[in-house]
């Protein structure tokens, strides 16, 4: 499991393997931007900016317009609303609008150390952020082949959608350090529970 930037409270998940998919998992399995702060690591720890940008600008209504695009993105991601149903093509309508706003304007500069590293050319509006996001989701569901890779993973209670890029597309689950060890710590005392019960008691008949 990979974390933001001075995310440990928050557990900020990025493994989905998409910008898009990463914003719908911060609703599991409780709200996690829930604060300016914690969206600020949210935004770095995505990759939507360059380490060091500076988002000193975000205020309240950052978290707020973030989980108003991800409530949209669900019935897009999820596979539970068909298109040409009325939930998914509001939801479509609302990413296409705010996809139409132009993401933040990478620069290359020179680092400290003469290398190019990727800047940004001012600090990025909330609207240039959104529309990041919204655009990544654009390009997901409109490409058939990175479409036919989303899964639902298999954890019990995970609602986390993830990218199966795996060979064979076996993956199942959105991460083997976290919900893949819960189910081979199940299974093991599943076999353990199982052994004992299996026992014949000292001295028993056979």
């Amino acid at each position: 499991m990979a974390l933001g930037s001075a995310t440990a409270p928050h557990e900020l998940r990025f493994d989905t393997g998409r910008i898009c998919l990463d914003l719908l998992a911060t609703a599991h399995p409780g709200e996690r931007l829930g604060s300016v702060a914690v969206l600020r690591a949210w935004i770095t720890g995505s990759g939507l900016v360059p380490p060091g940008t500076s988002l000193a600008h975000a205020d309240a209504s950052w978290p707020a317009a973030f989980r108003d695009l991800r409530a949209q993105l669900g019935p897009l991601l999820r596979g539970r609303a068909a298109p040409g149903t009325g939930p998914y093509d509001r939801a479509l309508a609302r990413v296409n609008d705010i996809a139409r706003a132009a993401p933040p304007t990478p620069r290359a500069v020179r680092g400290d150390d003469g290398t190019l590293v990727r800047r940004l050319a001012q600090p990025p509006g909330l609207a240039a952020l959104l529309g990041a996001v919204a655009r990544d989701a654009v390009d997901l569901i409109t490409d058939p082949v990175a479409r036919a890779g989303l899964r639902q993973c298999e954890g019990d209670n995970c609602r986390i959608v993830y990218l199966d890029t795996s060979r064979g597309r076996r993956r199942r689950w959105c991460s083997s350090e976290v919900c893949g060890n819960r189910e081979r710590v199940a299974r093991h005392r599943r076999r353990a529970v199982a052994s004992v019960g299996g026992k014949r008691p000292a001295g028993g008949r056979a």
